[in-house]
């Protein structure tokens, strides 16, 4: 039987008992959306990637130890935002270097209302499309520098504010689900995206 015919819960027991094949289908399945979380965390390819490897390398190491294979997508998140913010903090105690221009396709991010919630393969790191529809061109340039405005602004907020913002309104995870990554209260998860929209609203006032 294909591991594609299997639920997940099996496939994350699977590679709980070491089955590397069960491994490599996580990876092949969530390693999109880690990337694109770290990626907006830090605003770097290169310490983008490196953290979705180490953030598997751990996950490999330490699966055995879940207790509660239901909740391995939202240890999977915990593992690499603890890593993103660890970044974070080790970028302010060295000089800064020059962060790479990214593009608009890696920088994109859908609003809230098309991040979708909810488990389910697909859903969770999924970005609404529209490809093969004709685009003007000038709407094009705008869409572009409206997308690089955002994600700049997104690089202002307080770290801990913009991993609750993201897991929220780009990644789809509900209150709760967030509460347990970032390990805290609901009502501070909730508080902290509050204060997130504020601080990017008030930024991107000048686009609407």
């Amino acid at each position: 039987m294909s591991l594609d015919d299997l639920d997940e819960l099996t496939i994350v027991a699977r590679a709980q008992d070491g089955d590397l094949e069960a491994f490599n289908w996580l990876i092949t399945a969530y390693q999109g959306g880690v990337y694109r979380l770290c990626l907006r965390m830090l605003n770097d390819r290169t310490e983008a990637e490196d953290i979705v490897q180490e953030t598997f390398i751990t996950a490999w190491r330490s699966l055995p130890n879940l207790t509660v294979p239901q909740a391995f997508i939202p240890w999977l998140y915990r593992t690499a935002t603890n890593k993103c913010l660890d970044e974070l903090r080790r970028r302010q105690r060295r000089p800064s270097d020059p962060i790479a221009d990214l593009d608009a396709e890696e920088l994109s991010m859908p609003s809230s209302g098309q991040a979708g919630g909810g488990a389910g393969l697909g859903r969770r790191d999924s970005v609404g499309g529209g490809a093969g529809l004709a685009v003007d061109p000038a709407q094009e340039v705008e869409n572009r520098a409206q997308i690089r405005a955002l994600a700049d602004l997104l690089q202002s907020v307080q770290p801990g504010l913009r991993a609750c913002w993201l897991l929220r309104e780009v990644h789809g995870f509900s209150y709760g689900e967030i509460a347990a990554i970032v390990q805290l209260p609901e009502s501070t998860v909730r508080g902290r995206i509050a204060r997130a929209k504020r601080s990017l609203a008030e930024g991107m006032e000048p686009w609407r």
